[in-house]
């Protein structure tokens, strides 16, 4: 064998073993190199029998904040996974699981890249926690440990504050001192109040100056003008607004109106039933004659016909009895109440206790006034089931809300779209009633939590919210597959029936009574099978051999189909493969060499191969070399056929060259060839005596111009003509191309017109290397010069 066909060789070995199997590579390398990565607790030993450790994988990533309410064009750039263990070569595969994955995040596989697929609402969900994982491309092998992050939503001051009633319905004694509590107003932010100062919100009187002031950071209401007489007005509008952004310019902002009634301190109060548990429902004040602790006062409520409904307190800057809400009023079930409030001094002489006593009474009457409610729900949640194979439009449950109010209007449903934008289920707007729309599969998830709202069909303004929660049941509907990508050997000595791995199964199903698996080998390689499968009832089998020995040399790989069906009606199987390779063993059954395609796969390319390859590039390039300086001494002895500046010829090219063919234009203008009506008559040609001592010869005009080719073929022909019948044409030689093939043959010009001036300069020994085709040229011009002379 040559040089180049070993060189041959041993290239084609490099490429089979970096091309083929590529996983069996990686999974033999990692054998030598103690265990798996991925595994925990496994570890190898080195040719010493000292322990491997597996080097510590870590992921390279932070913690990830994106914007709520994004409106580019673009997908939303979350951040990147990385892990240490990529190489950037492609063999790395990101998955993403958890909140959002597939729907509101996704991964580039190949890159780790994430981006957010819709636009996030932050009050809708403050964050999301996401696992990360990284795993071989081709062997599905874990590089890394699943990792667990978060994306958290940046909030935007994207919500104005609401006040939780509107309007809101007071009382105060007429003739209030200034700074008399009327009523406290709330409202709320739905905005992050720990990022920034969104939901910081300062609250304004815009209306009801100058009688009325508020509190600008607790929203409370008192009188700001002395002497207000019930008889000169009763009622005041006051429209208090609420602004974020502590009040600075750009918040948003939101408002109330609030109806204060001045009351007789005797009488009653008007109360909203809608009033807010801990408000206050109206203020008392009795009048005594004393100054410092001798005017301080007690006040407490003697009966009412509400047990436990209402509370009185004493302001002690004031003396005032504030009454306040304990328990919440409902206008359908009771619109009055009735109250006996004492009132009593604190500190008393002992030396007038017979000029008492130091108290008083008062009724007070409570009126609840009726206000517009949004509809009641039965329940305040609601919980369904739904199997995974139902058919869409199928109804999976219902709900109902009613109106509180006397008018009892009809409700209207609908579902929150921003917690079931999928649109997988929908509601009958009448009845309540909750159907699918889209097919369910519970392995990508379980459960769906939406949110159904009901709206009174007057006022769109009046609604109310309850969850619902649906559980997706279980069916049987996929098939068992090997827990892992198997791969083993056997020993060429092996023994019949000697188990040689061992696999199990797994389902993404999830029956009520567990996993079941079967395991039996497949039916059209039972009759051959040189393996046999044991269902060991556990949810495993063993592979064990079926004869004696086995034989690398026949064969080398076995692929032993394994039917895995599961117990659950109806039955689900799959049949997955099981790579076994034959390798030589010694007596205890370990392994010390398998095929050369595993071998070469696990150790690598040898030291001695990457010497001979090179050895084998350094021979072909020195061959290489020889073969180009031999070329260039050939074309430093070419001389030029006409060596003479002064051209005579109208073309006249070197016949040694072999040239480039039709694509070498150089030789003549084709331009002329395909317009000859463009030549100039007054040209005289350069091969011939002038025209000036000999008469023209007249030609016909020539033919029309046709298409292209006809105008060449016409141009030749009227030339050959007119040579063959120019009789004052000298006889000098016209040279033209006609297969010009370039200056860089090999084989040179084997014309004789050179022959008569250079030959003697020629060496031609070279034509008896070129083979049994040039030997005749080789005897005639190869011989010595006292040869030919002779």
């Amino acid at each position: 064998m040559d040089r180049r066909s070993v060189c041959l060789l041993l290239a084609m070995l490099w490429v089979s073993a970096h091309l083929g199997s590529p996983g069996l590579g990686l999974r033999a390398l990692r054998r030598t190199t103690g265990g798996r990565r991925g595994s925990a607790g496994l570890t190898g030993e080195d040719a010493n029998g000292v322990p491997l450790r597996r080097s510590k994988r870590g992921w390279m990533w932070n913690q990830f904040f994106l914007l709520e309410e994004y409106t580019g064009t673009d997908l939303q750039y979350v951040g990147k996974l990385h892990s240490d263990g990529d190489r950037g070569d492609g063999s790395v595969k990101y998955i993403l699981t958890g909140d959002g994955a597939g729907t509101l995040f996704k991964i580039d596989e190949k890159n780790g890249d994430i981006h957010a697929t819709k636009r996030l609402d932050r009050e809708e969900k403050a964050f999301y926690l996401l696992h990360a994982k990284a795993i071989n491309r081709f062997t599905n092998e874990a590089l890394e440990g699943e990792s667990e992050f978060i994306i958290k939503i940046h909030d935007i001051n994207d919500n104005e504050p609401r006040f939780t009633k509107d309007p809101y319905i007071a009382s105060v004694p007429e003739m209030s001192d200034i700074g008399t509590s009327v009523i406290q107003v709330t409202a709320t932010d739905a905005d992050d109040a720990t990022y920034g100062n969104s939901a910081r919100v300062v609250y304004s009187i815009l209306e009801g100056q100058p009688y009325f002031s508020v509190d600008p950071e607790t929203g409370l209401i008192k009188t700001a003008l002395a002497n207000m007489d019930r008889e000169v007005k009763e009622h005041y509008q006051v429209v208090i607004q609420a602004k974020d952004m502590a009040g600075q310019m750009g918040g948003l902002s939101g408002t109330t109106t609030v109806s204060i009634t001045l009351s007789d301190p005797r009488s009653f109060w008007r109360v909203n039933e809608s009033i807010e548990l801990g408000s206050t429902v109206g203020v008392i004040r009795a009048m005594d004659a004393d100054v410092g602790e001798n005017a301080e006062m007690e006040y407490r409520i003697m009966s009412s016909d509400g047990p436990g409904m209402f509370d009185i307190t004493t302001n002690r800057s004031t003396q005032e009895g504030v009454i306040v809400l304990r328990k919440p009023l409902d206008f359908e079930r009771k619109r009055q109440y009735s109250l006996r409030i004492q009132v009593e001094n604190v500190h008393i002489n002992p030396r007038f206790y017979a000029k008492g006593p130091f108290r008083d009474d008062a009724s007070v009457k409570i009126l609840v006034e009726d206000v517009d409610e949004p509809p009641v729900f039965e329940h305040s949640s609601y919980t369904m089931k739904v199997r995974e194979d139902a058919p869409r439009n199928k109804i999976i449950g219902s709900v109902n809300a009613s109106d509180p109010d006397d008018k009892n209007w009809t409700v209207r449903y609908s579902i929150d779209r921003h917690t079931d934008m999928d649109r997988i289920f929908s509601i009958h707007a009448w009845n309540g009633s909750v159907f699918i729309q889209r097919d369910l599969d519970r392995e990508e998830k379980a459960w769906h939590n939406i949110t159904v709202v009901a709206i009174e069909s007057n006022n769109p303004r009046q609604f109310s919210k309850v969850p619902v929660y649906i559980r997706v049941l279980d069916v049987n509907d996929n098939a068992p597959t090997f827990a892992t990508n198997y791969e083993t050997f056997v020993c060429e000595n092996a023994k019949a029936n000697q188990r040689i791995q061992t696999v199990s199964a797994t389902d993404p199903d999830e029956p009520p009574g567990g996993h079941s698996f079967f395991f039996s080998l497949a039916q059209e390689a039972a009759g051959k099978a040189n393996f046999s499968v044991r269902d060991n009832k556990d949810n495993t089998a063993w592979i064990v051999t079926r004869r004696n020995s086995y034989n690398s040399l026949q064969k080398s790989v076995y692929h032993v189909p394994v039917v895995i069906s599961d117990g659950e009606l109806p039955v689900q199987s799959s049949t997955n493969t099981l790579t076994i390779r034959v390798c030589t063993c010694d007596r205890e059954g370990n392994m010390k060499l398998c095929n050369a395609e595993a071998l070469t796969a696990r150790a690598g390319l040898s030291t001695g191969a990457l010497v001979a390859i090179l050895l084998c590039v350094i021979i072909l390039l020195s061959e290489l070399i020889v073969v180009l300086f031999a070329a260039l001494r050939r074309q430093r002895k070419k001389e030029p056929l006409i060596i003479s500046k002064e051209d005579v010829r109208d073309n006249v090219v070197s016949y040694n060259d072999e040239g480039g063919g039709e694509e070498d234009t150089q030789a003549f203008d084709i331009g002329t060839l395909r317009n000859p009506e463009a030549i100039e008559e007054s040209k005289q040609r350069r091969d011939i005596v002038p025209e000036t001592f000999y008469p023209p010869v007249r030609r016909p005009p020539p033919a029309p111009a046709r298409d292209n080719n006809g105008d060449v073929r016409d141009f030749i022909n009227q030339r050959l003509q007119d040579n063959d019948s120019d009789p004052t044409a000298p006889p000098y030689d016209s040279l033209a191309t006609y297969a010009y093939e370039g200056s860089g043959s090999v084989a040179e010009s084997l014309s004789s017109l050179e022959s008569a001036t250079t030959e003697g300069d020629q060496d031609y020994n070279y034509l008896s290397e070129w083979g049994p085709r040039f030997k005749k040229l080789a005897d005639m011009y190869g011989g010595d010069d006292s040869d030919r002379d002779s």
